[in-house]
């Protein structure tokens, strides 16, 4: 789109409507290609792991160094502008990235799915994933300002790094945007090595292409918008932790809370994924086993809400969306939550490869 066009939509509908309509789109493109191709960073740790590297581990690789690859090519030519993004230009916590990104990726194991999944499978009638993601949703608003915010403060609080260069993981390597892209291409080059040795249904690879792209996306909108709008409006990629957040709050005390492209990136994603399952035969109502398993999901989604507010977001707001603007604290979190999942599967989960 021409920023003349964007310019017409945002003197007619406004910066509001604009930016939930470009969440929407995105999250419907994002929950599709989640569903089809089933991305999960957990199932991609536990592979890795264990290690029979497959195609949990292709999808994931693919998802990511798409991300990468197209997000470092549009700050290349100019198209697009990060650097007053949250990630980048406020101070952020090498702490939190740490503490959180472990907890983050333990929660993870422990419910069987990073936020995005848990997401992607409660449209598909998967009432483990529905519960989970409500208490994610409850632990991040009373990590964000409620009872948990002291604890969160407290640990943010021990190790920090100023915003701007400090913050930027390519600056700090004394490297380029070209660089950026090269990294990116050398973990698209590891995806599809994984991609063909897997050798499984294609819409796993376009999936994961496309999980990936949709997160660039999210980084153009927003920041189209806010170059073309007068108002200030966050530039911003895909995440889950934030929006769970500003939607429990605005279904259960506060409604008028302002719109923005988070409003429309949840419904889009739930129902991008619900049309996935659709189109597949896979929708299915499916329920806790017992009650170990109830808590265990519980004590899962608790530990994500409350590792990603300390992270600076979710397996994909801070692994994929801040991975792909190389923000330190991101490819912190990032290395933590593949650390944090595998020490748990191992703990909770390994099975000996041989009887006893």
């Amino acid at each position: 789109m021409s920023i003349s066009n964007l310019t017409v939509l945002l003197e007619r509908f406004g910066e509001p409507a604009v930016l939930a309509s470009g969440g929407l789109a995105v999250g419907l493109l994002f929950g599709f290609m989640a569903q089809r191709s089933g991305f999960c960073l957990r199932s991609a740790v536990i592979e890795f792991a264990r290690g029979r590297p497959g195609e949990k581990l292709a999808v994931w690789l693919l998802s990511f160094s798409a991300a990468v690859v197209t997000v470092q090519t549009l700050l290349l030519a100019g198209w697009i502008d990060v650097s007053a993004t949250r990630q980048l230009a406020t101070r952020g916590s090498i702490s939190g990235a740490i503490v959180g990104g472990l907890l983050f990726g333990a929660g993870m194991v422990m419910a069987r799915g990073c936020a995005s999944r848990l997401l992607v499978l409660s449209a598909t009638g998967n009432l483990r994933a529905l519960l989970s993601g409500l208490i994610f949703a409850v632990t991040t608003q009373a990590t964000l300002g409620g009872v948990l915010a002291p604890a969160r403060e407290t640990i943010s609080a021990w190790w920090t790094v100023e915003g701007g260069g400090s913050r930027e993981l390519l600056t700090v390597l004394h490297a380029d945007r070209t660089v950026g892209l090269a990294v990116g291409l050398l973990w698209l080059v590891a995806a599809l090595w994984y991609s063909l040795r897997s050798r499984r249904d294609a819409w796993k690879w376009i999936g994961g292409l496309g999980a990936g792209v949709a997160v660039a996306l999210a980084w153009t909108w927003t920041a189209r918008v806010a170059a073309d709008s007068f108002q200030v409006v966050p530039v911003q990629g895909i995440t889950f932790s934030g929006p769970s957040a500003e939607w429990l709050m605005r279904i259960v005390s506060r409604p008028s809370l302002a719109i923005g492209f988070d409003f429309g990136l949840l419904p889009g994603v739930f129902a991008g994924s619900f049309l996935g399952a659709l189109t597949r035969g896979e929708l299915a109502l499916q329920g806790f086993k017992d009650g170990h398993s109830m808590r265990r999901y519980i004590a899962g989604a608790m530990a994500m809400g409350f590792g990603a507010m300390l992270a600076g977001g979710c397996a994909v707001g801070a692994g994929i969306s801040g991975g792909s603007i190389f923000s330190l604290t991101a490819w912190i979190a990032l290395v933590g939550m593949w650390a944090g999942a595998a020490l748990t599967d191992r703990v909770l989960d390994r099975q000996p490869l041989t009887a006893p």
